[in-house]
Order: C-alpha cells, then structure tokens, then sequence
C-alpha cells in the first residue's frame, strides 16, 4: 500500500490532490462519476435491503457516504456506500434490535473509527492475515446469497432466524413454496449480469437487468413484492434522532458497534491498497478512517445504515478515467438526482431483481482466487484458517466470528513463526580452525555446531527440541545464536533443557553470537549461571579454540595444539 507522509493535514491533501487540475481532468471525472453512480445506484437499493432497512436507506447512505466521506477521506479514489460485507452484519443486527439498533450502532462505530484514525493506528489493520480476510469474505458472500432466498424465491412469510445457516437449514428441512414470477425475475437479472459483460463493459450490467425484468414483469402483469415507495427526500421519515437513541441498551449494542468498525476498516483500508496499486496515487490511511468515521456518525441521523469504501465501485472509478475525488461527488448528485426524477420508477422494481442482483455480487464477491491460490500451493494452514472463519462468520455473528478470526490470525502466526525456526548443524570443519589461527591434525569429530535462526519463543520450542534429538552422540555442543533476535521464556527453558541433558552424560555445551536482548534473557531466567559466562563466546570460531583446549587438557587425541597458540578470552 502506498501510504501519504505522516501526520498530512487534510488541506495538505487537497493541495497535493488538486494541483494541477484542469477542464479537461474535470472532464474525466465527471463521465467517470456519471459510470460509478449508473453501477451504484441498483447496488445500493439492493444492499439497503439487504441491511435490513429499506431501499430509500441504502441510496441516502450512497449520497452521504459520497459527499461526505469522500470529502474528509485520505484518497482520491475511494467510492463509500452501503456494502454486501456490511449488509451481512446489518441484517442481524436488525433482526435483534431493529433499525434503532442499526442507528446506534452505526454512530458508536462512527466514533471508534474516528479514534483508530486519531491515534493513527490504521497501519495495523493490516495485520491480519489474508487466509482470515478470505474467510471472512467467502462467509459474507454466503450470508448475502443465503439472505436473499426469501426474495428470490418469492416467499411470503420468510423464517427470522439468528443467523444465515440456522435459515439455510430451516429451508433444508422445509421447502418454501416457490413463486415463479419472482424466480423467473431474479433469473432474468442474473443471466444479463453474466452475459452482458461479455459483449459489452462500457453498460452496467445490473442496472441492465434490473430495467429489464421490471419492464418483462410489467408487461406481463405478473404480481410480485416491490421495492415500494422512494422518498424525495434524503432525510427520511424514519432515522436517529437523540431522543430516540436507547441509552439503556448501549452495552448489548457495543459488540456489533465493534464489528462494524472493525469491518468497515478492513474494507476501506483494503480497498484503498487496491487502489493504490492502480493508481500509484498515495492513501493515508488515518485521515481516511477519520472521514470514514464522520460519515458514519452522520448517517444515522439522515436515516441510513453503515457505509465503508467499496472496491468494486472505487475500480470503475478509476478503470472510467476518473482522478480525484469528484468522481464521488459526481455520483453522489448522480443518485440525488435519481431520487427526485426516478423516485417513482425505482419504487416498481421487484424485490426479486435486488435478489438477483446480489446472488451475483455474491458469487464475485468471494475469494475464488485466493481459495484456488491455498489449494494449489497446499497451504494447508492457510485453507484451515480460512474455513473455519467462514464457517463461524456464517454460522455465529460477525462479532463472534472476528474473534475467532483473530485467534486464528494468531496461530498461523505461531504456525508461520514456528516454521521460520530453523536448526543447522555441522561439524567442525579443519579449514575453519585454520581460520582463527589454530592447527589441528583433524578435525574433533566430538564437537558439533549448531546454528539457530528466527524468533524463539513458545511456538518454535519443539522444533528445536526435535533438531537436538540426535545431540547425545557429541561430547560437546556449540549453539550459535547469532541468527535469533529475540527469545522468551519457554525458549530459553527449552535451551536449558538441552544443557542438563548433555551435561547428563558427561557432555558440555558453548553458546556464541548471543544478542544483548537474549542475553539479557539468559541471565534473567538463570541460563547464564547454569552454563557459565566462560561459555558464551561472540563468535563461533572462538567457542571452537575455547572447546579445542578444554579438549586437550582433557586428553582429546584429536586436539592437538600448536605451541604458539593462545587462549581465547570468552565474552564477559
């Protein structure tokens, strides 16, 4: 991700942004905006359906999140509105607290967005590991297409369950009677979706099929469930107001409040790296989740849901031409204005059509690539982690399953860590001791060097423990620690282990290259008393001449020492 100096001011930004900008750039970003918002508009009537809320919802949250948070954001190419990712979680939440607890939650994430962006730790959400991102994502994927079977199947009196697999298995055991009129409308969006883009990338292909199975179901007369009434207005009748928010609640809706933050800033920080690479344009990621916050925290109160930046609109921006972020405020107008003259047509669009629309941002929206690239690497750790975090985001809700996901985002950390430990041994070789100045008439096959690299902690300990299995055959042991920055308790018991074993049957072991932060490990868990500071040396050269005299005052045939040789002083 390319990323904007630190600490930029938000002016600074626009500066840097607009220098330059000409008619003929503003040219460009208009027919880009005109693109974005013909590709948002269907997207965010489906998506504020899928949240929960209504259709009105969804396009009032695309037209705040364009102004504002395009506005205050840290890129130039960053297009916000209602997401499928965000619509997953919404639709619980709805279902346990209604739109007032959508509201409340929404302002709360506001906030905390606010704050990660103001202590400036948007860097770390990129932390997490892309096998939990995947999971994640193919989760969300299944929620929505899961959700819309209600729509698509034109089922009347739809089951409320606690979250997508309980529905999917309740429809499972019990087979809604199908509608057809509304099957055949969702079909009709789906095959243009899939079909259009093969003959032409310049029409939206959504918005293709949405005009074309509502003109098929007019004119046929066929009755199905619509979207209904569109307000002209973007403050709508029902929204936050502060005498409205349920004070007494706060605690239960903190949780999803959480989720929504934590979500909405992996979706915009990723998206921006995404845009990023295809621009070359830098992101700060800080001031984008201060605007992504301040929008959030506004929304509410004009009655819209969550809204976060959308990769696939933000692409078309930038695949359009478009350069800076008036490409936003152009489709912001763009589904302003349609509100006002479409206001009417868009309330006779069949809830099927949305469902249609879905099932296919569904099916693009999952990790197929990633999943194919874990499967044929035979990242087995990767696939693991991402199945198991799909199925706790399907099955439990998104708070439980970003837990989860944390946790598995730790252990294929330690996986990886752990596998990053290497151990090398070899044996004492006679040009190395040629090397410092020794001469041996060969060399002492009774010493071994052993050479650890990475991180040793509670992770990498039984791959050590394994490689010093075979270590009992050797008289003495020289571990070189050059290669090991940091280590912690568990690891240096695991090194004490390996000394009292060796010493056990009459053996000895040297340490060398040992870094200031292990050696203050050493002496702190009482590895340093019970090896010796004449034991540890800075190199393993000179632990070698160290072992080689202790060697031949023992009587070692093999270490015989030239005359005029000296000692090596061990590291004090």
């Amino acid at each position: 991700m390319r990323l904007a100096p630190p600490r930029l001011p938000l002016l600074a930004i626009y500066r840097r942004e607009f220098a330059g900008y000409s008619w003929d750039i503003f040219r460009r970003d208009l027919l880009a905006g005109l693109t974005v918002g013909a590709v948002a508009l269907p997207l965010a009537l489906a998506f504020g359906v899928a949240s929960g809320a209504n259709a009105a919802a969804g396009i009032v949250t695309a037209i705040l999140a364009g102004l504002v948070i395009a506005g205050l954001g840290g890129a130039p190419f960053q297009i916000s509105g209602p997401t499928g990712a965000m619509s997953a979680v919404l639709i619980v939440l709805a279902q346990r607290y209604g739109l007032a607890g959508i509201w409340v939650a929404c302002l709360m994430a506001g906030l905390f967005l606010v704050l990660l962006g103001v202590f400036r730790l948007g860097r770390y959400i990129a932390f997490i590991p892309s096998p939990v991102i995947a999971g994640f994502t193919s989760g969300i994927a299944l929620i929505i297409a899961i959700g819309q079977i209600d729509n698509v199947l034109g089922v009347a009196n739809p089951h409320r369950a606690d979250n997508a697999l309980e529905k999917l298995l309740h429809y499972l055991r019990q087979p809604p009677a199908v509608d057809w009129h509304s099957l055949a409308i969702a079909a009709i969006v789906v095959v243009t979706m899939v079909l259009l883009p093969r003959l032409t990338r310049q029409i939206p292909g959504s918005l293709v099929g949405i005009a074309l199975a509502s003109l098929v179901a007019t004119l046929a007369g066929w009755q199905a469930a619509t979207i209904g009434e569109i307000p002209r207005t973007i403050l709508l009748d029902e929204r936050l107001t502060w005498q409205a928010i349920p004070w007494g609640q706060l605690n239960d809706l903190l949780p999803a409040a959480i989720s929504i933050a934590a979500l909405g800033a992996i979706e915009s920080l990723l998206c921006g790296a995404v845009g990023a690479n295809m621009t070359g344009q830098p992101m700060d990621a800080n001031q984008e989740l201060i605007g992504q916050g301040i929008g959030n925290m506004l929304i509410p109160f004009f009655g819209g849901v969550p809204a976060t930046a959308a990769i696939a609109r933000s692409s078309v921006g930038i695949k359009s031409g478009g350069v800076t972020r008036v490409v936003s405020f152009v489709h912001a107008l763009l589904l302003l204005l349609s509100v006002f003259a479409l206001g009417p047509l868009i309330g006779r669009i069949p809830l099927a059509a949305l469902g249609g629309v879905l099932l296919v941002t569904a099916w693009r929206m999952n990790e197929w690539e990633s999943i194919h690239f874990f499967t044929r690497a035979r990242l087995k750790h990767a696939l693991a982690g991402m199945l198991v975090t799909m199925l706790a985001t399907v099955a439990l809700d998104l708070t439980q399953a970003i837990l989860i996901g944390l946790a598995i985002s730790a252990l294929i950390y330690l996986r990886q860590s752990a596998g990053a430990m290497n151990v090398r041994r070899e044996p004492v070789s006679l040009e190395r001791i040629r090397g410092v100045g020794h001469t041996l008439q060969v060399p002492c096959p009774q010493v071994h060097v052993y050479y650890l690299t990475g991180s040793m902690f509670f992770g990498s300990v039984h791959t050590v423990l394994e490689s010093f299995e075979t270590a009992r055959e050797y008289r003495t042991l020289i571990i070189s620690m050059r290669g090991v920055p940091v280590i912690d308790v568990m690891g240096a018991q695991a090194l004490m282990q390996i000394v009292e074993e060796q010493r056990r049957h009459g053996g000895d072991v040297y340490f060398s290259g040992v870094q200031p932060a292990v050696r203050e490990m050493f002496g702190r868990t009482g590895l340093t008393e019970l090896v010796g500071a004449d034991h540890l040396f800075w190199s393993a050269d000179q632990a070698i001449v160290a072992v080689h005299l202790a060697h031949e005052a023992d009587g070692c045939g093999h270490c015989t020492r030239h005359p005029e040789e000296r000692a090596l002083s061990p590291v004090t």
